[in-house]
């Protein structure tokens, strides 16, 4: 198991994040694991782990965080949203990760680049995934619309 020095961590890291995703604070996920348990990506990308990145940015591993690579493997399909008890959108924290790691210099042009082919396999991954679910009969708050004829509005 990783060391974590304390002395290190940036107590602010996890306000800050709340504070650009509109929420008040990030504390309210206790790490149940629903969104890494329903995550596509998860299935392909062993290592990625919504609920440890959020775990990091709680406890203030804001360079770990932010050079991280894992923080550019969310597909955005929001299928943790959906059984977020405490309706965190995973996706919105990982593009707020993915501006400062950019604004601060953690990752390179280089790294993007060579980014490009996961990016276009997780995108495919993001659609095949969320089309399945409005197939099997999620109704929820999706606004794109490609999904708005397969689902429900409530009201």
């Amino acid at each position: 198991m990783e060391k974590v020095l304390l002395q290190k961590a940036d107590p602010r890291f996890k306000d800050e994040i709340a504070e650009k995703i509109g929420l008040e604070k990030i504390k309210p996920c206790y790490t149940c694991g629903s969104c890494t348990g329903v995550c596509p990506v998860r299935k392909v990308i062993e290592d990625f782990d919504p609920r440890r990145i959020i775990h990091m940015i709680v406890i203030g591993m804001r360079n770990e965080v932010l050079s991280s690579d894992q923080i550019w493997f969310c597909c955005l399909c929001n299928s943790c949203y959906f059984v977020c008890p405490q309706g965190i959108r995973f996706s919105r924290i990982a593009l707020e990760l993915q501006k400062l790691s950019l604004a601060e210099g953690y990752v390179d042009k280089n790294f993007l680049k060579r980014l490009e082919p996961v990016n276009n396999y997780l995108q495919d991954l993001c659609r095949r995934t969320m089309f399945k679910k409005v197939k099997d009969g999620l109704h929820g708050p999706q606004t794109m619309p490609c999904w708005q004829k397969y689902t429900v509005k409530n009201g």
